[in-house]
């Protein structure tokens, strides 16, 4: 049996910009695993109840940051940077390679459209082992929190 290539087989360019975009607006959440959860209350100083109570709701049955209270805005944002960003989310860590965004290019194209990291002209071309090792990544964290596909 041949092996699957990918249309992303040359990479892909992209390149954080800092503009936060990715963390503001509606509609979205950001979903946590309990690894996530750990980290985050570690980082916080707190105990995963504690942080669970103070930042955290649910949706649909899963685990999710509060938004901020004057916008849709995660509540981690402030002046366009993450306050728990060396914690963040896997969820977070992986953006924008999440598989949504690559089953084809006009997946990528449409997150480009709200990212403008992705396509960047200065962005290096990341990989596709990196991309998929990513992708990876991201649908194991899906699993932790035992999302159903």
């Amino acid at each position: 049996m041949d092996e699957m290539i990918p249309w992303f087989d040359d990479g892909l360019r992209f390149k954080c910009t800092g503009c936060g975009k990715c963390c503001t607006g509606s509609p979205g959440y950001v979903y946590l695993s309990p690894d996530d959860l750990e980290r985050l209350a570690e980082h916080f100083s707190l105990s995963t109840e504690e942080f669970s109570t103070k930042y955290t709701h649910t949706v649909e049955g899963y685990q999710a940051l509060l938004d901020h209270p004057d916008s849709p805005d995660c509540i981690f944002l402030k002046d366009n940077r993450c306050q728990a960003y060396q914690a963040r989310p896997i969820q977070c860590q992986t953006f924008p390679w999440w598989i949504q965004n690559l089953r084809k290019p006009e997946d990528w194209q449409e997150a480009a459209e709200h990212c403008e990291g992705i396509n960047h002209p200065d962005a290096p071309i990341v990989s596709s082992v990196e991309i998929q090792a990513k992708c990876a990544t991201y649908l194991d964290n899906l699993i932790a929190q035992n999302f159903s596909f």
